[in-house]
């Protein structure tokens, strides 16, 4: 039988990048499916989280991500743009945002055909793998084509139901918070939350324990 788990993700976490490939690989090698569950970021969410952070908490992280990647080998750069436009010195969050709307909305869009984890993936790929001006050109198509979706679909699909997909990711929010967590990544295994990028061999382990089977 097919395990189900849901994959709650945010476009402007370095984290959910680190772990959604590794995801992805997860349901190729096993009989395991993986629904995405898109969210805006604590900078939508809660504008001054990084205000009210730590002073060490932002530099902390950096170093973080990048020894991640580089322990996994996975690809990574900081994103041109940035997902969230965001002071860096004062961390203050900018009130106009076009980037993190459309990008969350397209992966709610593609999280409706099914398509989600994949979408996130070849996305996310784009945006933290060094992929510089990925919100230009064909980029955000040519992912969408790698994930099997249909481009021109996805774009009338956010233009057109942008209110219903808003209402789709805050009710992905509130699951995600009645699960028993509240960041992201967090991937909800037979109601048990497993928070970040380092909880992967964990969520193996306990799918493992309810009879996961190899493709």
């Amino acid at each position: 039988m097919t395990l189900q788990a849901q994959l709650y993700f945010s476009f402007r976490s370095p984290y959910s990048y680190l772990a959604i490939g590794r995801y992805r690989a997860l349901t190729e090698m096993f009989d395991v499916d993986i629904e995405l569950k898109p969210v805006y970021p604590l900078a939508i969410r809660q504008p001054d989280f990084f205000e009210r952070n730590h002073p060490n908490w932002l530099g902390y992280t950096f170093r973080d991500m990048i020894r991640v990647a580089q322990f996994h080998s996975i690809p990574f750069a900081p994103p041109k743009p940035d997902p969230i436009v965001q002071d860096m010195t004062t961390r203050k969050i900018a009130e106009d945002q076009p980037h993190v709307f459309r990008l969350t909305r397209l992966g709610q869009a593609a999280a409706r055909e099914g398509k989600g984890l994949v979408f996130a993936d070849e996305v996310s790929r784009l945006i933290w793998g060094g992929t510089a001006g990925w919100n230009e050109g064909d980029h955000l198509k040519i992912a969408a084509e790698k994930a099997g979706l249909d481009w021109g679909a996805l774009l009338e699909k956010i233009s057109a139901e942008p209110d219903e997909l808003d209402v789709e990711i805050a009710a992905n929010q509130d699951a995600l918070e009645a699960s028993g967590h509240w960041g992201v990544p967090t991937l909800v295994f037979d109601g048990e939350p497993f928070f970040g990028q380092d909880r992967i061999e964990m969520v193996l382990w306990r799918m493992n324990e309810k009879g996961m089977t190899e493709r």
